[in-house]
């Protein structure tokens, strides 16, 4: 890893994206109107709301970050941009810290705005510190980047890195226990979704709502997290082709 690399790679990155209104608002904007759309489903029904929000407010930002950073690296390949870049002395692990060093200012600023939305204007009652529901946030907003990247080298076109996104999220939100307690699921699918990150994203969320104890099972959680975008970075990494073949 070369640091004049990765911060250059993220610089250029950050630029297309400002020249990219329409992308900035899929990231920044569209979380916080779907949380605000969930607000309203449930008005009258703050409990509801609370269950329910503090966990898409971790799953909406990663369904968002996956999606527009498949698209953007393959993009990469697809111009041929990417294996003009890798002719240079510029490695595969400086390109995808790159975009992730981008992409998480991006998330940052999206984990920010959504926390602040939800909390505050939406009213959403939580009983941990309020700092770690916006740190729980920006973590799944960067697992959805490091998966999204991680992804995007087994696609061929842009419309097939859409169609992981039900292929490697849905599942995901189906087994996380946003719809069924995963306690209550058949032994199986439970096992399954022990080992899926989005199951630690909602349960620190619920923790967070449930209690204002930060103890070990929600700083596993977080670990778990954290660890999980680590492990799709690298292997992100080791599988990023040059160009579609």
């Amino acid at each position: 890893m070369n640091l004049a690399r990765t911060t250059a790679t993220a610089r250029r990155v950050l630029a297309q994206l400002r020249h990219d209104p329409r992308t900035i608002a899929l990231l920044l904007v569209v979380p916080c109107l779907l949380l605000t759309l969930l607000r309203f489903m449930y008005d009258g029904q703050p409990q509801a709301f609370d269950r329910i929000g503090a966990a898409l407010l971790g799953i909406f930002p990663l369904l968002v970050m996956f999606l527009v950073t498949s698209v953007a690296m393959l993009r990469e390949r697809t111009t041929g941009t990417l294996e003009r870049l890798l002719t240079m002395p510029l490695g595969r692990l400086d390109l995808l810290l790159g975009y992730a060093l981008a992409f998480g200012v991006v998330a940052l600023v999206q984990a920010a705005l959504a926390s602040a939305l939800t909390v505050g204007l939406l009213g959403l009652d939580v009983a941990g510190p309020t700092w770690l529901v916006f740190a729980v946030a920006l973590g799944d907003g960067l697992l959805g980047m490091a998966l999204g990247l991680l992804v995007s080298a087994f696609a061929a076109t842009e419309f097939q890195a859409v169609q992981f996104l039900p292929a490697v999220i849905l599942p995901q939100l189906l087994l996380c226990g946003l719809f069924v307690p995963r306690e209550s699921m058949a032994t199986g699918l439970r096992w399954v979704s022990d080992v899926l990150p989005l199951s630690y994203a909602v349960d620190a969320m619920s923790r967070l709502t449930a209690t204002s104890e930060v103890g070990g099972l929600l700083l596993r959680d977080l670990a778990v997290i954290a660890g999980a975008a680590l492990l799709a970075l690298a292997l992100g990494a080791a599988t990023l082709r040059r160009r579609t073949a």
